[in-house]
């Protein structure tokens, strides 16, 4: 990961603009490796990470952070006794190392001020995070390093905290740009590592950027100026302090507004994603071999099909030996016949010595029926295995995007449903049942989406008006789609953005340009005994859409003034909040990345202030309209519901007057 020198500087400044002066008032460690410490200033509360994890060492606010055990660890209790009530003097960095210091002033064991540091080392497996007194001595550590893990430095308490070993390397910052590019080129190595070797504080994903043309003029530009940026290819790949074009089209590259933002959504989701890749790893391999095996079984069969194919030969063999009979014995190896239906061309029919011509004959007769019944069974075999096959594609499907456990749940109960896995006698309380995902499309029409067969067999089929208009991707697994049009006509705006929606729920969301098929619900069959999710239509049109996160969020639409649509993260991040506000960790406060304020366009005062922008108490409004949106998702944080309110008033005076 990218958590370089040059990143954490800019973290730095980051976190000290919150954190120094502001006073520590809880500290919590989660694991073994991290610990959450509560701060406390007039701007309002906020916690930081740190981590010292071999794969994830970092520090950074956070809006999620873990769940705390029942006995707090030796070294958290530690460092409440220390810091608990201290206030945060100072946060340095030694010349773009990744190691990062917190300043405290606090007290001693008997009560009288003094000062410590916690200090944390971003460096891989040797991460860790240790605690000093003001005189540099280890109080403890997170880890603790004897001579027999380290001859170079001991990390034990008593001991006096010397750092790691500095890198003779530039400061793109404080050194002079010649100085470094003259370095470079003087390098025998290739540009990577010349540029790895030189600069001090970057990290691989920067150094490639050298390599696809970045040059130390704009890359000094880019690092005083930084962009918080994300690489994802089908899951968070990556993050920088600035733009990475080095993908190219291969993945997608999202802008954060602060480093903390972009480091807590980041290790969120790699988090989520290992916990639904841990459940749904092993249902991942039974639909594999389940689809493997249909579309073996469908190949197979095809095989045999083709092997039927010479089936009327055996009904002309039995037909000339029958119609000469009179000229043939037993114990002939063959007969050289004429064909008479072929200008009378010689035919040679191996023959059975054992057995009479005319048992010879009924044996031909009896292997074309055979294969003429085979025939026949076999298409329909074919037919089935590929049916089998195109669902257990669908499921996969399904599950590559389910996002919380009870998706996955809802996966497993359809295929215990067909027989796929045993059923799980599970006695726990029953989930809430799963309701359709809903969309709006720009013009008001309401829009349900499946989230898997059985949702979508029941959307369709049951809970869909003939007169509602159903989309699905064409000739690929996807989600139905159901636009509730009432009896009216589609608008073409909507028949897009349903598309967008069909094309983004599919297998296909990666693709351009991608053809989506729709109809009147009216239109759609099940066939009997068809598989979950399955339909058939004849009557269609299609529209061709090119999907993006972007354009579907902002179809997330209710019916009111304004509301808050939330990117995947963001939305993710709710689902997380829900679940530790279920087991009593509340006060959290939904973050801003990833958050578009959406407003309906039809209402009146939305209306109003378009047409006022520059309006006395249009500033006001908008605040509110905001808060309206944001108390859809949470309750507001103590500050801002007290701001809320207190703008609620002043409305509420206004409309007196």
């Amino acid at each position: 990961m990218a958590l370089d020198g040059i990143f954490l500087y800019h973290l730095k400044n980051e976190i000290a603009d919150f954190a120094i002066d502001s006073r520590v008032d809880k500290i919590h460690q989660p694991s073994k490796d991290e610990i959450v410490i509560n701060l406390r200033s007039r701007q309002g509360s906020k916690k930081l990470l740190l981590s010292c994890n071999a794969d994830s060492a970092r520090i950074h606010f956070t809006e999620f952070p873990p769940e705390n055990p029942s006995k707090p660890p030796m070294f958290c209790l530690l460092l409440r006794k220390r810091l608990t009530g201290a206030w945060v003097t100072g946060i340095e960095q030694d010349n773009l190392e990744r190691i990062l210091k917190i300043r405290f002033s606090g007290t001693d064991e008997l009560g009288d001020k003094t000062d410590y540091s916690l200090i944390i080392e971003i460096m891989g497996k040797y991460s860790n995070i240790i605690f000093i007194d003001k005189s540099g001595k280890i109080i403890d550590s997170m880890k603790r390093v004897d001579e027999n893990k380290s001859h170079i430095r001991e990390i034990l308490p008593g001991v006096t905290y010397t750092a790691p070993p500095k890198q003779d390397k530039l400061n793109i910052f404080t050194d002079d740009l010649e100085v470094i590019r003259e370095k470079i080129a003087n390098s025998k190595k290739g540009m990577y590592k010349a540029v790895m070797e030189t600069i001090k504080g970057v990290s691989p994903v920067i150094c490639r950027e050298f390599e696809y043309g970045l040059t130390l003029d704009e890359f000094k530009k880019q690092a005083q100026n930084p962009t918080p940026t994300v690489i994802f290819t089908d899951s968070p790949k990556d993050f920088a302090f600035m733009d990475i074009k080095q993908y190219d089209n291969l993945a997608q590259i999202r802008k954060y507004d602060t480093f903390s933002d972009l480091l807590d959504y980041f290790y969120y989701e790699r988090v989520r994603l290992m916990r639904i890749k841990a459940r749904s790893a092993d249902l991942f391999k039974i639909l594999t071999t389940l689809q493997e095996r249909a579309v073996r079984k469908a190949v197979n069969r095809s095989q045999e099909l083709e092997e039927c194919k010479d089936k009327e030969t055996y009904k002309l063999f039995g037909d000339l030996i029958s119609a000469n009979q009179y000229r043939l014995e037993k114990g002939m190896p063959y007969y050289d016949l004429e064909n008479y239906y072929d200008e009378n061309k010689i035919v040679r029919i191996p023959a059975d010595v054992m057995l009479t011509p005319s048992q010879n004959s009924q044996k031909y007769y009896k292997e074309y029926r055979k294969k003429q019944v085979a025939e026949s069974k076999l298409n329909d075999f074919i037919d089935e295995a590929n049916a089998e096959a195109e669902y257990f594609e669908s499921v996969i499907d399904s599950l590559s995007r389910a996002e919380t456990d009870s998706e996955i749940t809802a996966i497993k109960a359809e295929l215990a449903s067909q027989g796929y896995i045993k059923k799980v006698n599970d006695k726990k309380k029953e989930q809430k049942a799963l309701k359709p995902m809903h969309f709006k499309t720009r013009d008001g029409f309401d829009v349900y989406v499946g989230r898997n067969n059985v949702m979508n067999d029941k959307l369709t089929m049951k809970t869909a008006k003939n007169y509602d208009t159903w989309f699905h991707v064409q000739s690929s697994a996807g989600s139905h789609v159901i636009c509730e049009t009432s009896g009216m006509q589609i608008s073409d705006d909507a028949i897009h953005d349903c598309a967008v929606i069909a094309a983004y729920y599919s297998k296909a969301r990666e693709s351009s340009n991608v053809a989506v098929d729709y109809t009147l619900v009216k239109n759609i069959r099940k066939p009997n005994g068809a598989k979950p999710g399955f339909v058939i239509y004849d009557t269609y049109n299609t529209e061709f859409a090119t999907p993006t996160i972007e354009e579907v969020e902002k179809l997330k639409n209710d019916k009111v003034s304004s509301m808050i649509t939330l990117s995947e993260e963001a939305r993710r991040m709710q689902d997380m909040m829900k679940m530790y506000s279920a087991n009593g960790m509340g006060g959290m406060e939904l973050p801003d990345v990833g958050q578009t304020l959406v407003l309906n366009a039809n209402n009146d005062l939305v209306q109003y202030l378009l047409a006022n922008k520059d309006g006395e108490h249009s500033d006001m409004f908008c605040k509110q309209l905001y808060d309206l949106a944001m108390i859809s998702h949470q309750p507001l944080q103590a500050d801002k519901m007290t701001e809320f309110i207190n703008r609620s008033n002043e409305i509420m005076m206004l409309l007196t007057k």
